[in-house]
């Protein structure tokens, strides 16, 4: 039985609590799909029985798990190709310049998915900064709201699928080892990288200073209170000379006192300003 409107209406409000993500109309034919493994291993027959099952019971983790299951992780390897020349053309320079006398760097991926993003990052670093990378403290943190792709990301190992899209067959070559049917990322890159699950609607934990903070196709998915909220807490852990860059649909609406926009090679991104107390 396809799913009915009040089903989806409560699983969409419920994955809303849980993470602030908004879930469109278009996940109501997915959803059955997404959730079959939480239905069997509750003995719920169908998604109204599943949804009458969680309504009885206290907000927990198999609810959390649903709104995991619900949240969408699209991404690849090098994704908006424009926004990694303008990191390699301007932006990375420039940091880099600006930290010349600590020699370190940190990098977040905020919404890091299965982990491209990040790989993606310490091979841009590797390939058009070889000497910075062997000589610095370099730490690119990924973070997501679902636990499951960030033990993928911290797995390091990735489906042909997934290689072939966005990735240089050079690139494949040199910084990936293949065990049968995957390709996973050489020892020497992934020590660069870190995962870590994280609530980014939730008061942020305890967190260094970052000089490039990555939050690309997140806002969308917010309401606007919530845009604000996140981004004014992200602007808390941004070094003074720190840069922000967002998906290419995406603005920094609400808070523009605290970040000043450039453009650069067709991308958008915005260095830091003001400094707020958090929200």
């Amino acid at each position: 039985m396809p799913c009915s409107d009040q089903d989806f209406e409560y699983f969409r409000r419920l994955v809303q609590t849980c993470s602030s993500n908004i879930v469109d109309g278009s996940y109501k034919n997915l959803l059955e799909l997404r959730l079959q493994p939480l239905m069997q291993q509750t003995g719920a027959g169908t998604i109204s029985a599943f949804a009458a099952l969680l309504q009885v019971q206290p907000m927990g983790a198999m609810h959390r798990t649903v709104a995991e299951l619900m949240t969408i992780n699209e991404t690849s390897f090098f994704r908006d190709i424009n926004s990694f020349h303008a990191l390699r053309n301007e932006i990375l320079p420039h940091l880099l310049e600006q930290n010349r006398h600590t020699r370190s760097l940190r990098i977040w991926s905020a919404a890091s998915a299965t982990g491209q993003e990040a790989y993606s990052l310490a091979m841009l670093l590797d390939e058009s900064f070889p000497d910075i990378v062997q000589s610095w403290d370099i730490r690119i943190l990924g973070t997501d709201y679902s636990n499951a792709v960030i033990r993928y990301a911290q797995n390091a190992r990735y489906k042909r699928i997934e290689v072939n899209r966005g990735l240089p067959a050079r690139l494949l070559v040199k910084y990936f080892q293949r065990h049968g049917e995957e390709w996973a990322i050489r020892p020497e890159l992934q020590r660069l990288c870190e995962f870590r699950q994280m609530n980014l609607c939730a008061p942020l934990p305890p967190m260094p200073e970052f000089d490039l903070v990555l939050l690309r196709n997140v806002l969308i998915y917010f309401e606007p209170q919530d845009r604000t909220r996140l981004l004014t807490n992200i602007r808390q852990v941004m070094a003074p000379h720190a840069t922000l860059m967002l998906g290419n649909a995406e603005q920094a609406c609400g808070v523009e006192h605290l970040f000043d926009a450039a453009f650069v090679g067709g991308t958008y991104y915005y260095r830091a300003g003001r400094a707020p107390a958090f929200l």
